[in-house]
């Protein structure tokens, strides 16, 4: 699909939603968005502390932000109690390979589950929900399966869902349906359907992300990504800086993000199982 068709495409999307407003929810603009990435980490000694800063700068307290340690990595916690039993996970990993800036792969993720907490922090959830920023997915999912493998056996039922996001920024939102479970594969074409975003579904062969150490544990999980058929040259390349990175792409995978966790807050803990 031409490029300019696709701006334009995004462009009407993105007038069509922002009259869909949840409740009470703070809603990030697609120019927050495009400032976020004026500005992004290069060196993988820098990336996590730049996630606990723009965590705080969403509103979170200290109190609620803390650094999980499991065998190799170290993952950045916020939690948002719930007023119910049942939790949510949401999820991007934060690491990046030596090459380029992690800009694309996957600040971008890193950039969408904090403005996730920006916009329900202040409004009352049912369930409790985690927003997890993973270290060293890019070496073996390290994060995500230290979370996911530390879940004791009669917690896992209290563990409704995980919505990973990972590699936005190029185009509409997609589901990775080899790494993301039926049940919540169909949630969120469903949801994207409801709010008039355009919507795919794309394997990615041989590719993996969080949301697979979930899937491990029955957990129901689905990533979310923003890629095209381009992604081979930008993914781990040098290419791989802000300049590659379309701001309003984030901002729809926010906005579907943030529709799929509210969806999933109202429904009944087993209703994706």
């Amino acid at each position: 699909m031409p490029k300019l068709l696709v701006a334009l495409l995004m462009a009407v999307t993105i007038s069509a939603i922002v009259e869909a407003k949840p409740q009470e929810a703070t809603l990030s603009t697609p120019d927050e968005f495009k400032n976020e990435f004026e500005m992004v980490p290069c060196n993988n000694s820098d990336r996590q502390e730049a996630v606990t800063t723009l965590f705080k700068k969403m509103g979170a307290p200290v109190s609620e932000i803390r650094v999980e340690k499991y065998t190799n990595s170290e993952n950045v916690l916020v939690r948002k109690p719930g007023t119910a039993e049942g939790v949510l996970v949401v999820g991007a990993h934060y690491d990046k390979v030596s090459a380029g800036c992690g800009a694309f792969d996957n600040w971008t993720g890193v950039v969408a589950i904090a403005h996730i907490y920006r916009s329900v922090k202040s409004i009352s959830l049912k369930k409790t929900v985690l927003f997890v920023a993973f270290g060293n997915e890019e070496q073996g999912a390290f994060g995500s399966r230290g979370m996911a493998n530390a879940i004791d056996q009669a917690e896992l039922a209290n563990y409704c869902a995980m919505v990973n996001i990972d590699s936005l920024g190029l185009t509409w939102p997609q589901v990775m349906d080899n790494t993301s479970s039926e049940s919540m594969r169909a949630l969120v074409e469903g949801v994207a359907n409801d709010l008039k975003i355009s919507f795919a579904h794309a394997r990615i062969e041989g590719g993996d992300a969080d949301s697979s150490s979930f899937l491990r544990r029955k957990i129901p999980a689905v990533t979310i990504h923003g890629m095209t058929e381009d992604w081979p040259m930008i993914l781990h390349s040098m290419v791989d800086r802000p300049a590659a990175v379309k701001p309003e792409s984030v901002y729809l995978g926010y906005r579907l993000a943030l529709a799929v966790l509210t969806r999933l807050d109202s429904m009944p803990c087993n209703a994706y199982r």
